[in-house]
């Protein structure tokens, strides 16, 4: 049996790779470590639930924030990854048979923890025919059942290795923001998403809203992974050019000496700058600094994404 906990068992693909210098973090991304009832009654729902959440399995620096105030994201179709990108810390292997009864867990806790607003993700599952997307699906439909004033967001792999009806169940269950990350600049895929292609995320975001135009389309990208400014502005017109209405930008933070190395850390004034120019360029919501993460947040700048499209129809309308 592989233990995960064993860094050359969870990343195989990443043990015989030499070790990167972690350079020491600046102030600006400090963080208190996780404590607290509400971190505590989350970590509990979490686990009576048997669910797999991102915080933990990414090491994500903001669990301790998000889950003191109950919220979580919550990671299906298990705990291993069927790709081996080098900057990040979800397991990879051969993923475990798909659980039938996984969506009705994530809505039972969904209810439980009173969610306003929830983001499910996953592993890739390269492994499957669909890439996961019937199981997402149904868990979209089963948090409709038992929660149905919460507002639902996902963030999806690919289905690089799918035909183009994947895609679409995922869109007819109708979640309310569609989220799939490009990660990081075209020129550094070879070297950080080797097993994605560019073009065919940016399509597949523009897709989304060619099948349905009401649902938001969400993508974020790191920095600090070795891009410059005119490469992000690229990847800014690209998801404008694909009418995508919300851009995440974070620091990249290397897990293990094994990851892709930081090659530097963005100042808060240059995160400033790039949220600037991203609201130029026309996306609806930016949410560009150092600790931002896919789902930091995600509720309030849902509401705040919402009412900008609001805003902008009025506007379009008088």
């Amino acid at each position: 049996m592989r233990d995960l906990k064993i860094p050359e068992q969870r990343h195989p693909e990443k043990a015989h790779r030499p070790d990167n210098a972690q350079p020491k973090k600046p102030s600006w991304i400090r963080v208190k470590a996780p404590t607290g009832e509400g971190y505590n009654k989350t970590r509990e729902i979490m686990r009576e639930n048997k669910l797999v959440t991102v915080c933990e399995e990414a090491g994500c620096p903001n669990a301790g924030e998000c889950w003191s105030q109950g919220h979580a994201t919550m990671m299906i179709m298990g705990d291993i990854c069927t790709r081996g990108c080098t900057f990040c810390n979800i397991a990879t292997g051969r993923p475990d048979t798909l659980d039938a009864f996984e969506p009705g867990r994530v809505a039972d806790a969904v209810q439980k923890l009173g969610l306003n607003h929830v983001v499910i993700t996953s592993v890739d599952r390269d492994d499957l025919a669909d890439g996961g997307a019937e199981h997402f699906a149904q868990t979209i439909r089963a948090i409709r059942h038992r929660a149905p004033d919460t507002t639902i967001e996902i963030l999806t792999p690919d289905f690089l290795k799918c035909g183009p009806e994947a895609l679409e169940v995922v869109v007819a269950a109708r979640p309310d923001v569609f989220n799939h990350n490009l990660e990081t600049v075209p020129g550094l895929y070879p070297q950080v998403r080797p097993g994605a292609r560019y073009f065919h995320s940016l399509r597949l975001l523009q897709r989304v809203k060619e099948i349905d135009p009401s649902i938001f389309t969400k993508s974020g990208i790191m920095v600090g992974l070795g891009e410059d400014r005119q490469s992000v502005g690229q990847v800014m017109d690209d998801m404008r050019a694909a009418d995508v209405d919300f851009l995440t930008i974070g620091q990249y933070l290397q897990p293990t000496p094994k990851h892709h190395a930081v090659d530097r850390f963005v100042t808060p004034e240059e995160f400033a700058g790039y949220e600037k120019a991203a609201f130029g360029k026309g996306f609806l919501m930016v949410s560009a600094t150092p600790l931002t993460r896919s789902s930091y947040h995600a509720g309030d700048d849902f509401a705040r994404l919402r009412a900008n499209r609001e805003a902008k129809l009025a506007k379009a309308g008088a």
